[in-house]
């Protein structure tokens, strides 16, 4: 008996956007105008990689960065969730699919010590070049009309699956805890004994329940959380069953 834990890391685990976060580090803790207007949606990564090349131009640093982003809070009872998992770590697997980069959130669960409770992190590779900029890059290639150009998080979480089932493992229940509008494709391929576990008042949540007015609902049960706290009370639950 398994659960997979699938975790988003924006507005999920942490309580802000990291990419928006590194911000602080801008001269006068701002973006110009002209780079700021330059997103174009579904090309976020793009657009990130714009903003280290203007950060890097003005001298900013790798462990400025790192201080910077090791202050971001978690998300309100998070800390205890992850240290709940981390102690039934037999019981549970747990991954982040997340639309930040490898360095932001490696460095945050290193410094709050949780990089062990995760098995693995998919995420858009990013390094230091030797000049010292932080470059990004596309997470993978995909053909889902739904989902941002460097991301799919349902081609993620498949594949995930395929691969785990290869080694012999299955999960009792997959239960997916996110945010964003890019949460919904993976949301969407969870079958009936799964959980999604939306945050309240986020986008998630509001596709989620859009297609439930529109006869159209998910597959699986649906469960709404307003600090990691229910979460941990869910798992609690399960564990005793």
């Amino acid at each position: 008996m398994k659960f997979l834990l699938v975790f988003d890391f924006d507005h999920t685990i942490i309580d802000e956007n990291s990419d928006t976060w590194i911000v602080k580090c801008a001269p006068e803790r701002k973006l110009p105008n002209g780079l700021r207007n330059s997103y174009q949606p579904g090309h976020w990564t793009e657009y990130m990689g714009r903003v280290f090349v203007y950060l890097g131009d003005n001298g900013v640093k790798e462990d400025e960065m790192k201080r910077t982003m090791t202050t971001i809070p978690f998300t309100a009872g998070m800390i205890d969730l992850l240290g709940f998992i981390g102690e039934n770590k037999e019981l549970f697997d747990c991954i982040i699919v997340s639309d930040s980069n490898t360095v932001f959130i490696d460095w945050i669960l290193k410094a709050a010590d949780f990089h062990k409770v995760f098995d693995e992190v998919f995420t858009n590779p990013a390094a230091f070049s030797s000049t010292g900029y932080l470059t990004v890059q596309h997470f993978h290639a995909h053909h889902c009309a739904k989902c941002p150009k460097n991301l799919c998080k349902r081609k993620v979480l498949k594949e995930f699956l395929d691969k785990q089932l290869e080694r012999g493992v299955s999960y009792t229940q997959i239960i997916y805890i996110g945010d964003g509008g890019n949460d919904l494709c993976p949301v969407m391929f969870l079958k009936k004994n799964d959980i999604a576990m939306p945050r309240q008042g986020y986008t998630l949540e509001k596709r989620i329940s859009q297609l439930a007015q529109s006869l159209n609902p998910v597959q699986c049960s649906v469960l709404v959380w307003s600090s990691a706290i229910d979460i941990m009370s869910y798992l609690k639950l399960l564990i005793k069953e």
